[in-house]
């Protein structure tokens, strides 16, 4: 979506099967990452974990890391293994946003509901909420939101 590019990222049609980390150069400028999603995998719970790994490793390491994207599918309530990402990200230090995405599957109030929902459990823990965003790749709601705020990123370093 970020990109207009319907085919860039690949996809499979059953969800946790890419283990790729994919690097994408936008503009000649800036690089977006494609990390491998962390949960909703049909694995066993030692692949979880080398996966979970692999990914933690990634973002602790790279030191040219400016924000990380957590993409959350906003029809769900809060995951314990999200939340825990999450609490993970701001006990790590990384600077992170949080991305709700298949928003034209839900009509707006009940978008703002879930997003309340996910906000009111961040609250019982952070003092401070992350930047987040409302999206849907089918209809572009939240592109301009977030490449504004990746503009606003870079222009800060």
């Amino acid at each position: 979506m970020l990109c207009q590019h319907k085919g860039l990222a690949k996809t499979s049609s059953t969800p946790g099967k890419t283990l790729l980390i994919n690097h994408f150069l936008v503009n000649d400028e800036w690089y977006l990452v494609d990390l491998p999603g962390y949960g909703f995998a049909k694995r066993s719970k030692s692949e979880q974990d080398k996966l979970y790994r692999m990914i933690t490793s990634y973002i602790l390491q790279r030191e040219q890391l400016t924000n990380v994207f957590v993409l959350i599918d906003i029809r769900h309530a809060p995951q314990a293994i999200d939340v825990e990402f999450i609490d993970w990200l701001g006990k790590s230090e990384i600077p992170f946003s949080i991305v709700f995405t298949k928003a034209d599957k839900e009509g707006p109030a009940k978008r703002k509901k879930l997003v309340e929902a996910w906000l009111d459990n961040l609250s019982q823990r952070w003092e401070e909420l992350p930047p987040y965003f409302v999206t849907s790749s089918e209809k572009n709601i939240g592109r301009d939101e977030i490449l504004d705020y990746i503009d606003e990123i870079n222009r800060s370093l």
